[in-house]
Formats: structure tokens, C-alpha cells, sequence
């Protein structure tokens, strides 16, 4: 595997695309319909500053994979919101498949580059607890995450 390829996960607001340094959020029309005239354009996200991958599997209602950033004031009313929130990607359920390997690649790919990070891990492991409390990450995600970051 250890190419530069990039790996896309089309929802129907928007594209996901993985490449070896961040994420890239790409929006057609379509999206911009959607989002209520308020999402176009691409949005590059470096990994670095992805602190969480929130998935919503699709089922009667549209699904969503969320990403948290550093200092992000992400939309906090499930579905409805996150139609406009400019990190999230919708999708319908027969890609919940797609997108929960997509949340699995982005998390693989920000705890290998949390790493290198020099010294910045009780700064993460800070914000990793405040998203718990908040009830935006499960106990399981956090335990999960506290354990890469602390590299157990």
C-alpha cells in the first residue's frame, strides 16, 4: 500500500477524500444545494488538526462521518445540522460500509501522525476528555484514543 493514492468516499453532500497528509472535503452542486447555499469549494484538513471522527451509520435517515478539529466549534444538533456543517459528509445506508472504513482510515492515519507530535499529548488528552463529557465521544472512543495517544 505505501503509494500516494488517494482514496474517495462519496456521501451526497460532499466527498471525502483521503490523502497521505489530511482529508480533503470536496463539495459539488449538489452539496451547495444542500447545504443551503453554504458549502462549495474544497476544504483541506491536515490530520494533524483532526482531534475525532464522529460516525452516524445511515438507517431510515441520512447517516453522517463528522470530523472535531482543534479549536472547531462543530454543529452539535445531529442530522439536520450537520447537512451544514462544513467538516461533515452525508451519505445514505448502503454506504455505511464505505464510511465506517473511511473513519477507520482517518483515525489510523491521525494516530500515526500524532506520533511525531513533540510533547502534545496531555494537550489531546485534554480536549479528548472534554469531548466525553460533552457526550460527542463515546467511553469507548476515548479509552481507545487515550491508549494511541499514550502509544499503549
Amino acid at each position: 500500500m505505501g503509494d500516494t493514492s488517494q482514496k474517495e468516499f462519496k456521501g451526497y453532500n460532499g466527498t471525502l477524500i483521503l490523502t497521505e497528509n489530511g482529508v480533503i472535503i470536496k463539495r459539488g452542486m449538489k452539496g451547495f444545494l444542500l447545504g443551503g447555499g453554504m458549502l462549495r469549494g474544497e476544504k483541506t484538513i491536515p490530520y494533524s488538526s483532526i482531534i475525532a471522527v464522529q460516525l452516524k451509520k445511515a438507517g431510515i435517515v441520512a447517516g453522517y462521518l463528522q470530523l472535531t478539529l482543534k479549536g472547531g466549534s462543530e454543529a452539535k444538533s445531529g442530522l439536520f445540522q450537520s447537512t451544514t456543517d462544513e467538516n461533515t459528509v452525508n451519505f445514505h445506508s448502503g454506504k455505511n460500509k464505505i464510511f465506517e472504513e473511511a473513519k477507520q482510515l482517518i483515525e489510523e492515519r491521525i494516530n500515526s501522525n500524532g506520533q511525531s507530535s513533540r510533547g502534545g499529548n496531555l494537550d489531546d488528552l485534554e480536549k479528548l476528555a472534554a469531548l466525553k463529557e460533552k457526550g460527542i465521544i463515546s467511553e469507548e472512543e476515548f479509552n481507545a484514543k487515550k491508549k494511541s495517544i499514550l502509544g499503549l
